[in-house]
Order: structure tokens, then sequence, then C-alpha cells
């Protein structure tokens, strides 16, 4: 099990939908061409196509272009998630799961032939200037985003720390386009942030699955319980706008709060190695080379502690996995709403040396046998985001199912059709005045703010929901205690 572990939670997306992928070194096994005939008449077609265009196309092409631009078609033509990777993309998606990279900290995808801002990374250039999740970028300097690739457009806003580079951005609700024009830094992701909120109630927030985020969730757990000074009476672990990351990262979170050897999460696919089930074990979310458990100086209590795991539409893959498998074991309340919906698995698989393809090879499953894909985790609770002036704040937000040829989702086949009802629904958030923006300066609302927020509405709410919880537990002790 420890070498399918190390195999499947290596590296993750990049410049996408920050998903949990694998790595794996082991090419696809070579099939007899008895089982797998070559479809002939299809290669006859491309390379007839392929000499056409050699012939006649208006300008001379170059055969490796070609080449590279025909894998691509044929890859990305299967589901939003698969790709090609060449040299400068596999390194660009080793650098972000390593948690440091040169840009401006944004997570991006394609869409509609623009780039879309997924989520812009905590205490970074694009986060401080006011880029919002949901923005389009239509122009990076004098290029325009329209006809070039995903790649090519991460490639152009990547650069030297210090440099600049000014993005064109098409906002929902804004007349004409806003300019931003921004410094590129050295950006350096803290996964992982806590807090005591107030005595006996902590908070950790994850923003993303890397290489450290399991031992920096372990340090954070420590930390609170030292801080109390006594047990801790409540917990809430933030997975909002969380787009994903390494796999045995995910594993680990989950690790931190159920019993030695619980089901997390387990996958299928067609090969043996895309078949796994994942424990809370720690041969399943130690680093190669790593020796004693993280958890090891973890208090015991933080197994049963009443916890609240916060999820909203950007909280992907990863945190899915993470906030599914809490919430099948009846570990967790999930308080905020229904989640993007990404539950397949990207392998990397090696073409030469320079080049590899990221190829989705199997789904997850939540321990009960739940496929999270274009359907995501209902809350248990749910608990909307504040509005602007009375407006949903989240009209751009898209969800697995918004996405061209996503996979179907194989135990739920109504999944992405409509949002799944929440088993309770509190009141209406409240709204709030929108602040109002000058592309040149720092937005209010996403300047370098309070980790806890009284103005945060569903943080707020989740700890109300977690001080009814130990209300009800001290209820319960007398009675328990008189039996």
């Amino acid at each position: 099990m420890k070498h399918k572990i190390q195999k499947f939670g290596l590296l993750a997306a990049g410049a996408g939908l920050g998903v949990a992928i694998s790595l794996s070194f082991n090419a696809a096994a070579d099939k007899s061409a008895e089982a797998n005939p070559l479809p002939v008449d299809e290669l006859r077609a491309f390379t007839t196509v392929f000499g056409l265009v050699k012939q006649n196309y208006v300008e001379p092409v170059e055969d490796k272009k070609l080449i590279n631009e025909a894998i691509k078609g044929m890859v990305s033509g299967l589901d939003p998630h698969s790709s090609y990777l060449d040299a400068d993309s596999f390194k660009d998606l080793q650098e972000s799961t390593q948690g440091e990279f040169g840009g401006l900290g944004l997570e991006v995808n394609m869409e509609d032939g623009l780039v879309r801002i997924v989520s812009p990374i905590e205490d970074t250039p694009a986060y401080k200037a006011g880029i919002k999740a949901g923005d389009f970028i239509v122009k990076i300097d004098d290029t325009p985003v329209q006809g070039i690739s995903l790649g090519d457009a991460v490639k152009k806003m990547r650069g030297k720390p210090g440099t600049s580079v000014t993005l064109t951005v098409l906002r929902k609700g804004e007349a004409k386009p806003l300019v931003f024009s921004l410094k590129r830094a050295v950006i350096k992701t803290q996964s992982v942030k806590s807090k005591l909120a107030e005595p006996g109630y902590g908070y950790i927030r994850v923003t993303q699955f890397q290489e450290h985020t399991t031992e920096n969730v372990a340090k954070a757990i420590e930390a609170l319980y030292k801080e109390n000074k006594a047990p801790l009476k409540g917990m809430v672990l933030d997975l909002r706008n969380d787009p994903g990351g390494l796999l045995n990262g995910a594993v680990g979170v989950s690790a931190a709060f159920l019993p030695k050897d619980t089901l997390i999460v387990y996958t299928e696919g067609r090969s043996a190695d895309a078949k796994i089930r994942l424990t809370a074990n720690k041969d399943n979310y130690m680093r190669p080379g790593s020796k004693a458990d993280y958890f090891a100086n973890t208090p015991k209590d933080v197994k049963t502690v009443p916890l609240v795991v916060l999820v909203n539409g950007g909280s992907a893959s990863a945190s899915e996995i993470v906030a599914g498998a809490l919430q099948d074991q009846k570990r967790a309340l999930i308080v905020g709403t229904q989640t993007f919906g990404k539950g397949s698995v990207q392998t990397i698989l090696p073409i030469d040396e320079k080049s590899a393809l990221k190829l989705t090879t199997a789904r997850y499953y939540t321990p009960n046998g739940r496929s999270i894909q274009a359907k995501g985790i209902v809350p248990d609770i749910e608990v909307q985001e504040a509005t602007l002036n009375g407006v949903e704040d989240n009209g751009l937000r898209l969800r697995e199912a918004d996405l061209g040829h996503h996979l179907d989702n194989p135990t739920d086949k109504d999944a992405g059709k409509a949002a799944s009802k929440p088993e309770v629904k509190l009141e209406k958030p409240p709204v709030i005045k929108a602040p109002k923006l000058n592309a040149s300066e720092p937005d209010s609302e996403n300047s370098p703010r309070e980790l806890v927020s009284k103005s945060d509405y569903q943080l707020q709410q989740a700890f109300s929901v977690l001080k009814v919880q130990q209300l009800l537990l001290q209820k319960q002790a007398p009675a328990a205690a008189a039996k």
C-alpha cells in the first residue's frame, strides 16, 4: 500500500483548477495488437490531414508543432482535467505543489477562450490588488488572451520577481474592463493558517494541499491546544476556496481527526494501479523519508473534539475528499454551500524526458461509496455567503458539472442537474454594501485581513454550530453519568 500512496500523491495541478492528481512513472502497459487493434482508417485520415496542412497552410508549419497540437487536442477533448504537459508545463506543476514559484498568485482555468480566475492565492500580488474569483482575464500586457492556450497565458503572467505585468479583466457588474498593474513576486504559499478564535475554540484554514500540509496541520493542532492550555471545546476546519492538491495531503488532514485505519477514500479505474483504498494510516500520508508520525504528539482528544468543516463552491477535489470522509464517518458537520464536484484522479504518465501526459485514470469515492464527480459534497447545514447590495456575489462561479466534456457521476445520474438539498438551511445571510473599486488601489475586501473576521458570516455561523454542539454535549454528560 505504501508504494501506491507514494505513486498517487506526489504532484498536484498548477495552472488549472487545483486538483488532486497522482504521479506514475510506470508508462501505460503495452497492449497486444490483438487486444487493441490500431484504428487504421482513422490513422489514415490523420496522416491525410497532416499532409494537407503541410502542403496548403498559408505559412510553413513545423512537424513538431503540428504533432504537439494534435496531441493537445486529442487529450483535451477527453475531459476538462486531462492535458499534454510539455517541459514548461511539467515544471509549473511541480512548483505549484512545492509551495514556491514566481508570479502573481492566481489559480486559473480556461473558459470560452478566456482565462478565468478560480481563486487568487491569499497574500499575493493578485490577491492584494483586488482580483477576485470569477474574474475573466482578457488581456495580458498588450496580448489578447483569446486564441492562446492556458499554458501560454500562465507563462506570460509568470516571470522574474519585481517585474511588472498588466492584466485587463472583465467582472460581472462592471460596465468597463478593469486594468490591474501588478508586480511579480516570489509566491510562497502558506497552505495552513491557524488561530485560537476565542478561548476553547480553534480555527484551521487549509488554502491548498501541498507537500507539507499534513505536518503543518499537525503543528497547528498542537499549537492551538498549547495556547488554549486546556482541551478544546470545538474546532473549525476551513476549506473554502481550496482548489485541492496532493492526494496524500487530503488523506493526512482527514487522518488528523479520524481513528487509525478508518477508511478515507477509495478510487476505481480500469487499471490495477487505479484501484486503491486509503485509510488513516501513516503509510498513506507520510512523505518519503519521513519517519515519525506527524500526529504522534497531537492530543488524543482531537479525534473526538466537536468539528465543523466549512466549504463552498470553490472547495474542490482534495478538499472534497476530506469533507466527504469526515461526513461519511460522522466525524464532522459540513457547513457552507455545495462544493465544486471534481471527483476524478489524474495520473502523470511520462512520454519522454521532457514531456508527459496528465490523464484521468480513476474516480474518487467517499467511504460510503458516493462519487464526488459533478455533484460535490452537499453540506449538512447550508450557509450562503453574505450578499453585496442584495445581489449574489457568486454569479460567475462555475462547478464541475458546468465544464465541457466532464465525466458523469456513476452513483448519481442526476448529479449536476440541480443543486442537492442540505439537511438544514440557516436564515438568509445579511446584505453588505459593496466597496467602491479602484483598480489602481487594493480592494478592502481582498486586502490582508484578520484571519478570523467578525464580518465573515459563514465562519461565524460555523462557530455558532460548534457552540450548539457543546451545549448538547454538556446536557448529555449528566444523563450518561447517571446511567
